[in-house]
């Protein structure tokens, strides 16, 4: 079981790299087709229209790390960031570390995130009460078959599955934005020569080039960035890693910023 247990919480970490490649139009031209390859939702936490939504807004490069404006940034308002009683400050400090990240990161995000969704589904945002309607469709299908044909305890299933998988995940998303004022220069590129995590983050491990050519599908990203390799490290200010492992030697136990952001959004307000 248990081996069974680690291969299916890496497929929860490919299906979210699977869904992040739909959500940028692939692999056909139909958005519905599309949609339905990555319905079911083995990972449990995050509707897939309400992950779209949210990370095309990202997307709007000028405001990557701004503490309003980007909805997947870790980064806080110093204002907001002085008003947290001192526990939360520490909590979110370690989550700064690529250890708290894989260890508690998945609490502090899955929890932030579906208050502020409660919070649009109450006001009435019936974009956002579809998203999660559908949701709820395919964790019954996921549901279905792990409890009633795979056997699997649904504690059993959220621990050992769903949230190492999002664990995973976060290795991929802790650094790939930092605060720059150039903003070419706030995304990374992490080359992993192993291609282990490159399969399984669907080569997003590529960040700066995805995010200068979003249309791309996954498996076009490496041809892309070795013909233009220099020119990609130029353009984000030399912003690399040479892999995953190299990341987390640096950053295990050693936050890789402060919380509160350096110069956006200082005083706070939205």
């Amino acid at each position: 079981m248990w081996p069974a247990l680690a291969v299916s919480a890496l497929c929860v970490t490919l299906h979210s790299s699977c869904q992040h490649e739909v959500l940028h139009g692939h692999p056909t031209r139909n958005r519905l087709i599309n949609e339905a390859m990555v319905f079911i939702a083995p990972g449990l936490f995050f509707p897939f229209r309400r992950f779209k939504t949210l990370h095309l807004q990202h997307h709007n490069d000028p405001n990557l790390t701004d503490p309003y404006e980007d909805p997947e940034t870790n980064f806080m308002a110093k204002a907001e960031w002085d008003g947290l009683p001192a526990p939360v400050q520490w909590v979110r400090e370690i989550n700064n570390t690529l250890a708290g990240r894989l260890i508690i990161g998945p609490p502090i995000a899955v929890i932030g995130f579906w208050l502020a969704e409660a919070k649009l589904v109450l006001l009435g945002d019936r974009r956002a009460a579809l998203a999660w309607g559908l949701h709820a469709a395919g964790l019954a299908i996921t549901l279905w078959w792990v409890l009633g044909v795979a056997g699997v305890g649904f504690w059993t299933y959220v621990f050992a599955v769903a949230y190492p998988g999002y664990s995973l995940l976060t290795v991929r998303t802790f650094l790939e934005h930092r605060a720059e004022q150039e903003v070419p220069h706030r995304t990374c590129i992490v080359e992993d020569r192993s291609g282990i995590f490159g399969f399984l983050f669907l080569h997003n491990n590529l960040h700066a080039v995805h995010h200068l050519k979003p249309t791309a599908a996954w498996y076009e990203l490496p041809a892309i960035y070795r013909q233009n390799k220099d020119s990609y490290l130029a353009a984000n200010g030399g912003y690399r890693f040479d892999s995953y492992w190299q990341l987390a030697s640096r950053y295990m136990f050693h936050a890789k910023a402060g919380v509160p952001h350096p110069f956006l959004r200082v005083d706070g307000g939205e």
